[in-house]
């Protein structure tokens, strides 16, 4: 007769994902430095504290590794019952932007609180993944036509807020992150099919009726005919060609930090932020960016992972959303700068200098790193 195992009355041990977590932390600390190497001759050139970026990165960073771990702590299990107001607190917060917002490159989407400013479109992205999550792990038969209809209607009223700030970019990652979701949570592919073909009519339908605005025409027109002689298509080619030249003036192995004359002299506009690959390349070269690009990728690989291992169908939704969110990001970002996507103000994962994005990022690992300790739990 088999004799009875007392361990299995033991509960399983979580499996905290050291590496996911240190791999985030590592590339939250390596953006400060490379946004502090990006910014400090021109800082210093203007009579400014040339450690100004970089100090306020740097708070960011660790206020959001501190809000990862906080994260992880708790059961992501637990989240589903602030799903409701938290989407209702986001799409109040997207409308509140038109009347008390403030005005900055022709968009109006952030909240000025002196010390820092706050996007909530970025903050939006985080609180529909949960959403989303949260709406596939309560119906255990299956998504039904009545309920992706409702799913819907949940994602495109903040996704329209965000497209009349306007910002395209974040809308576009919304709407990839949902349908990555939504295949994940069981919708048959003939509904992803027809939904894909229905974006695609919608987008037509937008450039047609004048919805977007000339600068985002003008945004992928610069993409898809980079020998353009428009001029509003050609400064943006112009700003393209100079990210490349950047690129490419750092050879193997760069021309070292606070170096390289595209980025010193500023040649490449928000160089801190949406061009930030670009000083990586020029100062660190060829090598540093496949480093980077290979820690970005072991970040990614662990959140498949995590994914894969989900005990429950929150859990293997929650880490696909985020997956699809750092992974686009991050593609859109460093493609932009080779003229391979069109350019967008997507951040780099924990790189580009802002403190909604660094925590948003941090927050959204932290949901993964939940659903590491629960597996099997």
């Amino acid at each position: 007769m088999t004799s009875f195992d007392p361990s299995l009355l033991r509960r399983p041990r979580e499996q905290f994902d050291a590496v996911l977590f240190l791999g985030l932390a590592l590339l939250g600390l390596a953006g400060s430095f490379f946004v502090y190497s990006a910014t400090r001759v021109q800082l210093l050139v203007a009579g400014y504290n040339p450690q100004y970026y970089f100090e306020r990165q740097f708070g960011f960073v660790v206020v959001g590794i501190i809000a990862m771990y906080v994260v992880s702590r708790l059961d992501y299990r637990r989240f589903d019952f602030l799903a409701t107001p938290a989407y209702l607190t986001a799409v109040v917060a997207l409308a509140g932007v038109f009347v008390a917002g403030q005005s900055a490159l022709g968009a109006q989407r952030w909240y000025n609180f002196g010390f820092f400013q706050v996007q909530p479109s970025e903050f939006t992205v985080l609180v529909l993944i949960v959403a989303v999550a949260t709406f596939a792990s309560r119906r255990n038969e299956g998504l039904r036509l009545y309920d992706i209809v409702r799913l819907l209607m949940m994602v495109l009223v903040p996704v329209g807020l965000i497209v009349f700030q306007p910002d395209l970019g974040t809308a576009i990652i919304i709407i990839l992150v949902t349908a990555a979701m939504m295949a994940i949570a069981g919708v048959p592919p003939r509904f992803m099919s027809f939904l894909a073909v229905a974006g695609g009519i919608s987008l037509v339908g937008a450039v047609y009726f004048n919805v977007l605005h000339k600068y985002q025409v003008d945004r992928f027109v610069s993409f898809i005919n980079q020998n353009s002689t428009n001029k509003a298509v050609a400064a943006l080619v112009y700003e393209v060609a100079n990210a490349k030249t950047a690129i490419g003036n750092g050879g193997l192995f760069g021309q070292g930090a606070f170096s390289g004359m595209q980025t010193t002299m500023g040649y490449v506009p928000e160089q801190r932020t949406d061009f930030i690959f670009t000083a990586i390349g020029e100062q660190f070269g060829l090598v540093g960016a496949l480093v980077l690009i290979g820690l970005l990728s072991l970040i990614a690989w662990r959140m498949w992972r995590n994914g894969r291992f989900a005990r429950d169908t929150m859990g293997r939704v929650l880490c696909v959303g985020v997956l699809v969110f750092f992974c686009f990001s991050a593609f859109e970002n460093i493609g932009m700068t080779m003229g391979i996507m069109p350019v967008t103000g997507i951040p780099l994962p924990l790189v580009s200098y802002g403190g909604s994005a660094v925590l948003v990022f941090y927050l959204a690992g932290g949901l993964v790193l939940s659903v590491s300790r629960r597996v099997g739990g």
